[in-house]
């Protein structure tokens, strides 16, 4: 490789390396963090929707229950 004659600087600064790094990291965690967010919102939704559905299948009549039955 030393016949190619081209010299090589090695630079220990790596603050504008970094930045940009940092800032895709930063940015890749909060869209995680964000798309975690609606996933959880839509399961609550989800659920709650399947709960009303389920106490409209049982379709109890309250008014109809003696108090002596419990």
């Amino acid at each position: 490789m030393s016949g190619s004659g081209q010299d090589f600087e090695l630079d220990d600064s790596f603050s504008e390396e970094e930045a940009p790094f940092e800032d895709e990291t930063a940015s890749k965690a909060a869209s995680a963090k964000d798309s975690l967010l609606k996933r959880r919102l839509i399961d609550d939704l989800l659920a709650e929707r399947r709960l009303q559905r389920e106490l409209k299948d049982l379709e109890y009549d309250f008014d109809d229950i003696d108090d002596e039955d419990f």
